[in-house]
């Protein structure tokens, strides 16, 4: 099985509101997404990053525009999810299966851009999202103009899949393809129903923790930040616990990939060869 992580979009933040004790400096944060070569799945998308149609599609709402005002996300042409899967041979029709690891918009902004697909995530946060007023999904970082309309007729639920245990000290998840290949792990703390991948399988067990820290740094060295980064974080209070589970992961011999930090991985595109998927 290979895993490749692409980076849809820049986003720039202070060092400070994103590591505890950092300086004022800014960090130009990536925002990854994940494609997964199963031997039996196929070819698995895990979430979508930043697409145009969280910055400037029609149905976006006041609220999705003033959002991209206020982050002003960079789009990378050259690793946006379409272009990306040409580079492999593959078009949006060959993508069956999509895993949203949770609801925020740069993780699900390019859903409706896979017609075919089966959508993989937490039906008890998509229950919650359901029944939610739309200011009250806002509070929470949902835009759901951002979800295609069939959302949930197409949604496999995690609660669906077999649970099995892990390994490293990451508690059991669901093995989202029957093989124990792929474990979706919880990962509470930045968002609700937020769940992370663990890839079992390679010659170094890793988890992708999506977006538990926006710097690997924050996590190794316990530098969670403060005020007002807990403001957007939907439980403050486990985001240290969380944490804490990846480092002992780490310490054991695994390894971690975040959504944001802005160091190059070895599973990045720019580090893979697509002759290779």
């Amino acid at each position: 099985m290979k895993v490749v992580f692409a980076n849809s979009a820049w986003v720039n933040a202070a060092e400070r509101l994103i590591l505890r004790g950092g300086g004022w400096q800014s960090v130009r944060l990536r925002v990854r997404y994940a494609l997964i070569f199963h031997p039996v799945t196929g070819p698995v998308l895990v979430d979508t990053g930043y697409t145009p149609e969280a910055l400037s599609g029609e149905r976006r709402g006041r609220m999705l525009r003033l959002y991209g005002r206020l982050l002003k996300p960079e789009l990378n042409a050259a690793e946006q999810v379409l272009p990306v899967l040409s580079r492999f041979g593959l078009s949006a029709d060959d993508i069956r299966t999509v895993v949203v690891t949770h609801f925020h918009a740069d993780h699900i902004s390019g859903l409706s851009l896979f017609p075919k697909a089966r959508f993989i995530a937490s039906d008890a946060a998509w229950a919650r999202v359901r029944s939610r007023t739309p200011r009250q999904n806002l509070r929470h970082g949902v835009f759901t103009e951002l979800f295609p309309a069939d959302f949930e007729t197409r949604l496999d639920g995690l609660s669906s899949k077999p649970r099995v245990e892990a390994n490293g000290g990451v508690p059991g998840g669901a093995d989202l393809f029957g093989d124990g290949s792929v474990i979706a792990v919880d990962l509470p703390g930045h968002a609700d129903g937020q769940f992370g991948l663990l890839f079992s399988g390679l010659d170094r067990p890793l988890v992708y923790a999506v977006d538990v820290q926006w710097l690997l740094q924050a996590l190794t060295e316990s530098r969670t930040p403060g005020f007002p980064a807990t403001l957007i974080a939907e439980d403050a209070g486990a985001i240290e616990p969380t944490s804490a589970m990846l480092r002992h992961f780490m310490d054991t011999g695994g390894e971690v990939v975040l959504c944001h930090d802005p160091v190059p991985t070895v599973y990045d595109l720019a580090m893979s060869d697509p002759e290779a998927g």
